[in-house]
């Protein structure tokens, strides 16, 4: 999968189709035969196969044998959440009431979380963290649905003496905010698909003016992965085609966990002199 990201840009459009399918799907990838996946991104099987080669295999099966060793069956509870969703969609013979409504959209959420727990990389966790307590400041940047999750990382950060600065753009000033970031910085990108311009812009500017990048994202394949030097990927669920949050946000509390913890920092409100009252 480092390959394949480190090489996305030089693909055909079809092989660029088949590897993001292969991304989206490589936990059940050794589950599926190679004519599955070629309807599924709507190519030839030999398509399929001049992926494989292109990549040093000799074939499709071959390939699928490297995914086999990695292979880690999907637990019971997301399972059922997963037929729960499907349950409720079912019975759509009549309007759903809210509750239906509510617990389709919490057993998403809950089937996000347990993918992200059975995914996350430690390596790139590990090295999050080590940029994070390295930072001699930290900029973070999400724009539009991943602006409420920028805000939180920022404020949780805020609870350490690291120097940290929310890229808000307010005013249209991202230009003004990050040009600042320099050698011995972080910036935090958290962008999903369709990927922020305004978010590739503020890490292209990080990347030239040599600050670190950690980029929190939905896919190894995102514009966002070439210049990072961690990468941390979620995958949320969504139901009714929303797309939940809860994974995106619980892995932030996690870095600012391991953080603090790293840190031997005491978690505690800050406290200022006086009141607002006051």
């Amino acid at each position: 999968m480092k390959r394949i990201s480190e090489e996305y840009e030089g693909l055909s459009k079809q092989l660029k189709i088949i590897a993001k399918y292969i991304e989206d799907h490589r936990q059940t990838l050794v589950l599926e035969r190679i004519t599955d996946i070629a309807k599924a991104c709507e190519v030839q099987p030999s398509a399929i196969v001049r992926f494989a080669q292109r990549f040093g295999f000799s074939g499709f099966s071959d390939m699928q044998a490297l995914f086999r060793e990695a292979f880690v069956p999907s637990q019971p509870n997301t399972s059922s959440y997963q037929h729960r969703i499907r349950d409720v969609i079912a019975r759509q013979n009549a309007p759903l009431s809210n509750t239906d409504l509510a617990q389709s959209f919490l057993a998403a959420c809950q089937q996000g979380l347990d993918e992200l727990s059975q995914t996350l990389d430690p390596v790139a966790f590990d090295t999050a963290v080590d940029l994070l307590q390295r930072a001699d400041n930290i900029y973070v940047i999400g724009v539009r649905r991943m602006f409420p999750i920028a805000s939180y990382i920022t404020y949780a950060l805020q609870h350490t003496k690291k120097r940290v600065h929310l890229v808000s753009g307010l005013g249209g000033m991202y230009h003004e905010q990050i040009r600042s970031i320099g050698e011995g910085d972080l910036m935090i990108a958290i962008s999903f698909q369709p990927y922020g311009r305004e978010t590739r812009y503020c890490a292209r500017v990080a990347s030239q003016n040599k600050a670190k990048l950690l980029v929190i994202t939905d896919s190894q394949l995102s514009p966002l992965c070439r210049d990072a030097a961690s990468i941390l990927t979620v995958k949320e669920g969504s139901a009714f085609a929303f797309r939940s949050m809860s994974s995106t946000i619980s892995l932030c509390q996690a870095l600012f966990i391991a953080l603090s913890y790293r840190l031997e920092l005491v978690v505690e409100e800050t406290r200022d002199a006086v009141s607002y009252d006051e």
